[in-house]
């Protein structure tokens, strides 16, 4: 007679094989003694941590477990073992494991377990990654958190029979803790008094259908919304958005700068969308491994949206997760998936960006459509080389700039048509022919350097970029040719209107064309997208003070500038530091701040020993007479002399 059918409320556990048909095809008597001695162990780790294994189908397995944490810790037990014995053979016949937890009601008749929890475990393995986990929201809210697991949180999952979402969270062991042993003794499973069965389902029946869900919708955490009268700034009159830093989930750190760049290349997608409000890199990667909360971001940032995820590579594989949140309600609009080789880089971030503009509802100028659906390079290889070199190339020392170089070069090898990387390598140059300490660790004279950077951005413009129009408008100005530098880095804005660094340009040259109010202008909104980048800030807004003669307010602005980041401004650091001791000794002239003065002129001296009045314009390309004059007349008055007498 058969077994009569047996309704439960369990936690379900689903196991799978990755790539089986092909280890199959590798070996076959191998592959299936191998695949089946795996599901042994399985089921012997299974019911050492109480759980009962119902079915082993082929390259799959069932398990029904009381309690969500004996489930994880059995599987996270299994996979570390799963890991050693796999590291020990000597060919590619190594059985994966994929495992997906759930929560919920199923059907137990002879031995087979079926119902819409069995499922959706099936459904979770999938997300998991070939020796991971992972498991239903509902599951990882019964897990106590006492317990040394770390979660990365998918958002909400649309999954494959339910029309619902599902929120799901990978699972592993925190580095460096021990896998919680089983409660039980080795190889048996407790017989419960009943009034405790009853109470175990009771408990599990309030944690699945409480508040009014079906059991197979996800809970979502306690979300505190963001405050839009707390927000540090004024939300902007269109859509506003943050990306976070992507997390490196790769095994190797030194993938760090391809998650990075990623994220980095992200957000300079979606900041060429006019109607999207975009926070700059810096500020966005101010957050950079800190556990924040999202209404944290954007009440810091003054945005609405959230954009996180994480990125994983593997050789040559590549996975994506990202979700984007409404900061203000909790909500996530969308969450997903994106796996793909390294060739297929490109179309994994296009797919993300257009994910956002679609759930934004945003409409595209053709302009923009084209922009979106053109590549810097069509080359993985020398995408991949260019990330390296930004790494470096943020960090701006002389020896950075020197291993940036050698990497924008590998890139243009990869592809000569590479236009950001052209780019790259003329602002490296052009910024180095006007400091010893940096042309010396390229390698090359000043003169030599600017030469080059001229020759680099001759091949840049064929394929413009924002970066190429504003090394464009640098070399333009120190040519004293004003009108073409302003129109130069006015269309890195038009590529790019959400560039806090195309701002930033514009205002320099503004500031040297004689027009320093304008040049505020542009200088608050360089601010409103990157709020946390305030060094540089300070310091332009000294220069455009400087220029309409509030020498207090350019004193406090150009002090600030060094206070906020003193490492840049040292001397052994960055030809800044003299530049804004220049600009303070002029300042702390005018102002009669004599002691002060002096000081700057030693600091100045200890840089550049021959400097003087009539050799300080060629670094300061004023456009008009009334700023030059205002310049040199406060050297003057700082103690400077007009000419150098040796000595």
């Amino acid at each position: 007679m058969p077994e009569r059918p047996s309704h439960k409320l369990v936690v379900i556990l689903h196991a799978d094989v990755v790539g089986s048909t092909a280890l199959v095809q590798h070996d076959e008597t191998i592959a299936h003694q191998r695949i089946q001695d795996s599901f042994r162990r399985f089921s012997e780790t299974i019911g050492a941590y109480g759980g009962v294994t119902h079915e082993i189908r082929g390259d799959a397995l069932v398990a029904e477990f009381d309690r969500a944490s004996d489930a994880v810790s059995a599987g996270i037990a299994f996979q570390a073992d799963n890991s050693q014995i796999n590291a020990r053979l000597e060919d590619d016949v190594r059985p994966e494991v994929r495992i997906g937890i759930s929560m919920g009601e199923v059907v137990i008749a002879d031995n087979t377990i079926t119902g819409a929890g069995v499922v959706l475990a099936q459904r979770l393995e999938q997300l998991a990654d070939p020796g991971g986990m992972c498991i239903q929201d509902a599951a990882y809210q019964s897990v106590p958190k006492r317990l040394p697991f770390e979660y990365e949180n998918l958002g909400e999952q649309q999954v494959k029979g339910f029309e619902e979402p599902v929120r799901a969270y990978r699972v592993a062991l925190k580095s460096g803790m021990s896998i919680p042993s089983p409660d039980l003794p080795n190889g048996t499973r407790e017989t419960k008094p009943v009034w405790r069965r009853v109470a175990g389902a009771v408990v599990v029946f309030i944690i699945v259908v409480g508040g009014g869900f079906a059991w197979w919708q996800p809970w979502k955490p306690e979300f505190e919304p963001a405050s839009v009268e707390r927000m540090a700034h004024p939300l902007p009159d269109k859509p506003s958005i943050a990306v976070l830093p992507f997390t490196n989930m790769s095994d190797d750190a030194q993938q760090e700068y391809f998650a990075d760049g990623m994220t980095e290349d992200l957000i300079t997608d979606l900041s060429k969308i006019s109607g999207l409000f975009v926070i700059a890199r810096n500020s966005s990667f101010s957050f950079k491994g800190q556990q924040v909360k999202v209404r944290q971001v954007a009440e810091d940032l003054g945005v609405r949206y959230v954009l996180e995820g994480s990125v994983r590579r593997v050789g040559d594989q590549v996975r994506i997760n990202a979700q984007l949140i409404d900061a203000t309600t909790g909500g996530h609009l969308w969450a997903e998936r994106y796996d793909g080789s390294l060739a297929d880089v490109f179309a994994l971030q296009d797919q993300v960006s257009r994910n956002v503009v679609a759930a934004l509802s945003l409409n595209l100028t053709p302009e923009e459509e084209h922009a979106q659906a053109q590549a810097e390079t069509s080359s993985p290889e020398a995408y991949d080389e260019f990330m390296r070199g930004w790494e470096h190339y943020r960090k701006r020392t002389p020896k950075q700039y020197a291993k940036a170089l050698t990497y924008f070069k590998k890139a243009i090898e990869l592809d000569p048509d590479y236009g950001r990387a052209h780019a790259a390598i003329a602002w490296v140059y052009w910024d180095s022919a006007f400091s010893k300490e940096y042309s010396t660790a390229l390698g090359v004279a000043r003169q030599v350097a600017k030469k080059l950077a001229k020759e680099s951005i001759e091949r840049a413009l064929e394929n413009p970029t924002p970066l190429a129009h504003q090394v464009v408008s640098q070399i333009l100005i120190r040519d004293y040719e004003h009108d073409a530098a302003i129109a130069e880095a006015k269309l890195s804005l038009q590529l790019d209107p959400n560039d806090a660094d195309g701002y930033y340009n514009l205002a320099d040259v503004l500031i040297f064309s004689g027009t320093p109010e304008e040049a505020l202008e542009m200088l608050d909104r360089a601010r409103r997208r990157d709020p946390h980048s305030q060094d540089y800030y300070s310091y332009l807004q000294g220069m455009a003070q400087f220029g309409l003669g509030r020498f207090e307010a350019a004193a406090a602005s150009f002090e600030r500038a060094i206070e906020l980041n003193p490492d840049y401004w040292e001397p052994d650091v960055s030809v800044g530091w003299c530049i804004v001791c220049e600009m303070l000794a002029a300042t702390y002239g005018h102002l009669g701040h004599t002691n002060n003065a002096k000081t700057m002129i030693q600091k100045v001296q200890t840089y550049w020993p021959r400097y003087d009045v009539n050799s300080a314009l060629y670094w300061w390309p004023y456009k008009q007479v009334d700023d030059r004059e205002r310049f040199t007349n406060g050297l003057r008055k700082a103690g400077f002399p007009d000419q150098y007498r040796g000595g």
